[in-house]
């Protein structure tokens, strides 16, 4: 819904109530016919350690086996693995 702005400080309380009312619904506030902001319901907060758990879910997915022998020394060929062995 478009709403100008004169309109909006007018009718503030029954437009914050119709978007918490509706999650999906957004108000779009016009001056001059030029939409200038949009009114909208807030995202739901992530649940504390969500962000935490889904790093360690991609950690545990992309973990390797181990490589037998020497480890390599990647400063030493930085270019190499970059860019792969030049023919």
């Amino acid at each position: 819904m478009k709403v100008s702005i004169s309109e909006a400080r007018r009718r503030l309380p029954e437009l914050v109530r119709q978007v918490r009312k509706d999650a999906g619904a957004t108000v779009q506030i016009t001056v001059r016919d030029e939409v200038v902001a949009e009114l909208r319901a807030a995202l739901p907060e992530p649940e504390p350690g969500a962000a935490a758990r889904a790093l360690l879910d991609l950690a545990r997915k992309l973990r390797r086996p181990r490589r037998r022998g020497r480890p390599t020394d990647v400063s030493a060929h930085v270019k190499e693995y970059l860019y792969g062995r030049r023919p």
